[in-house]
């Protein structure tokens, strides 16, 4: 295999690019990105390179969520603050159903690049470049909204560092105390057939910390400060690229615009350029495959990505269908198995069962999404696998872009509070409801194995 460098995905065939009319621009933009500070840290990439080894060893389990593609207009406090509850909210729900520690992930910090089904689209005879996330261009259906900017690549950087260090404030201010479930929002257990089974987890959690809390004799401060990590895909390689360096004394390359950056199904060819740079970076990296992976495919993907067999290097975000996983997700595994290989396997049960409405409105229905997770974790169990993660687009807002839920929402509600640029996500409500599902999951299959 030929030697790697940061810019050896150049060579290499290469799809979802945006095709800027100013070259030279990007080459300044990229220079200019190439000096500023990285986002991230080489031993943050590392710790989270060990926590996900636990969860491929059954140890730990990986909560992934965000937005479908973050917006420069909602790099704001409130929104932020309420993605970060929800996913500390769900992470001690699971905490207390899967008796393991949680991996907390975001989708944020650099999740503003998409891919698109064509370069071009067109609207009343009038063709322009497809929208391809705030990275790229505007979503305003306009020549100068629609035109790739390159200084959207610094505009990009400049709010994925924005929201890391008010993360990092909040979390290291004590926002992340997680003593006190009794101050979450639940008003939507009491629209629940499950209300009662809610509030016992919810009383529980309070009562585990507190006993915890009595028997030190004073406050737990792991629970009160909590690692949280970042993640996006890495389409934009040029954007990649010019965040990758060595640091001092540790070997290899380091992508340091996020601690976790994922390959999506439309750039994960083996002999592809985003294959490529993915190769040579020491990052925990991710790979979402679909209905469409093949098992040598799969395995071409593993031997070129994983050629040492690193504990935490792989993670495998399957996103089926709720219609067609219990077909093709189990040959996957088997082919994973007999390979030797050791992965994270996680579930993403949004991206395989989006649908549009006559009106055009693209929604997900909540049964659906939780019928692919329950199959996906039936089907691990059944097979001595483990799933160990889930991937979800949700937010900490009170929006109506997916149907079903504990309130009901119908289709008439979508047009009420639907903010999602792209795809549409879980709101508070519902995000917190399916960590609770899962939790009660694991709880009866535990059960199960042991009864």
């Amino acid at each position: 295999m030929e030697a790697w460098t940061p810019s050896s995905w150049r060579h290499k065939p290469v799809t979802q690019q945006p095709h800027y009319p100013d070259p030279e621009a990007l080459e300044a933009a990229e220079r200019a990105l190439a000096d500023l500070p990285p986002l991230v840290t080489s031993w943050e990439v590392e710790r989270l390179k060990a926590q996900l080894a636990e969860a491929a060893m059954r140890k730990r389990f990986l909560l992934q969520g965000g937005a479908c593609a973050e917006s420069f207009s909602d790099c704001r406090a409130d929104v932020l603050t309420n993605t970060l509850k929800i996913l500390l909210q769900m992470s001690l729900v699971l905490t207390y159903g899967l008796r393991r520690r949680i991996i907390r992930v975001g989708r944020f910090a650099g999740q503003y690049a998409k891919p698109r089904s064509a370069d071009s689209e067109t609207r009343d005879g009038v063709t322009l470049p497809s929208y391809r996330g705030d990275l790229v261009n505007d979503i305003a259906f306009t020549p100068e909204g629609r035109t790739p900017d390159p200084q959207r690549l610094l505009r990009g950087y400049e709010r994925s560092a924005l929201t890391l260090n008010f993360i990092r404030s909040l979390v290291e201010g004590g926002f992340a105390d997680l003593r006190h479930p009794e101050y979450w929002d639940l008003d939507f257990v009491n629209h629940s057939s499950r209300a009662g089974e809610y509030q016992k987890i919810v009383e529980s959690i309070g009562d585990s910390l507190r006993f915890m809390e009595t028997l030190a004799g004073e406050d737990l401060g792991e629970i009160s400060r909590v690692d949280f990590f970042t993640s996006h895909e890495g389409l934009h390689l040029a954007y990649e690229q010019a965040q990758t360096r060595q640091v001092p004394h540790r070997s290899g390359w380091y992508n340091l615009n996020t601690h976790f950056p994922w390959i999506g199904m439309r750039t994960a060819d083996p002999g592809g350029a985003h294959v490529e740079y993915f190769r040579g970076i020491r990052n925990p990296i991710a790979i979402k495959i679909g209905p469409a992976m093949t098992r040598e495919w799969l395995l071409d993907l593993l031997d070129v990505l994983d050629p040492e067999r690193e504990p935490g290097r792989i993670t495998l975000i399957h996103r089926m269908g709720a219609g067609r996983i219990a077909a093709v997700l189990p040959p996957l595994i088997e082919a994973v198995r007999s390979a030797g290989r050791t992965v994270v396997w996680s579930c993403d049960p949004m991206h395989g069962n989006t649908e549009k409405l006559p009106n055009g409105v693209k929604t997900r229905r909540f049964e659906t999404i939780l019928s692919e997770l329950e199959q996906a974790f039936d089907i691990h169990h059944e097979l001595d696998s483990f799933l160990g993660g889930v991937h979800l687009e949700l937010t900490g807002e009170n929006v109506t872009e997916c149907t079903g839920g504990a309130r009901g929402l119908n289709e008439a509600d979508l047009g009420r509070a639907y903010k999602s640029q792209v795809d549409p996500r879980l709101n508070y409500e519902q995000a917190l409801e399916t960590a609770m599902l899962i939790a009660r999951k694991i709880q009866r299959m535990n059960g199960r194995s042991h009864g």
